[in-house]
């Protein structure tokens, strides 16, 4: 999928995704928005909002009130490319978050998630 493609995807569409994917696992949608927040700054009403305007992914990380500072301490991989190496920033926010995601759909700690 390219990059245009993904960053035109309606965040509304995406974070039901991104909620059934954790709960799936046991974890929560709390806890699907506390990483949200941790990551774009973004509180739990913002999001909402978010979602009600339909914003593409793009403006979602384009509006997103702060990125977190330690977001660079992401590491890892995502569908098999590392999120330290993607050289399109808005790309990388968009795979920190994914890959936050999976660290909690794989049981870590919050504690340890929101480094």
């Amino acid at each position: 999928m390219n990059n245009e493609k993904v960053f035109s995807m309606k965040f509304s569409k995406v974070y039901p995704l991104l909620v059934a994917k954790a709960e799936r696992k046991g974890r929560t949608k709390v806890e699907v928005d506390a990483i949200i927040s941790w990551l774009t700054g973004y509180n739990s009403e913002q999001i909402q909002e978010q979602l009600m305007k339909e914003v593409d992914y793009k403006t979602f990380f384009e509006q997103a009130p702060q990125m977190n500072p330690n977001c660079h301490l992401i590491t890892g991989s995502v569908c098999g490319i590392k999120v330290q190496e993607i050289e399109d920033p808005l790309m990388q926010k968009i795979r920190y978050l994914d890959k936050l995601i999976d660290e909690l759909a794989k049981g870590k700690a919050m504690e340890k998630i929101l480094r």
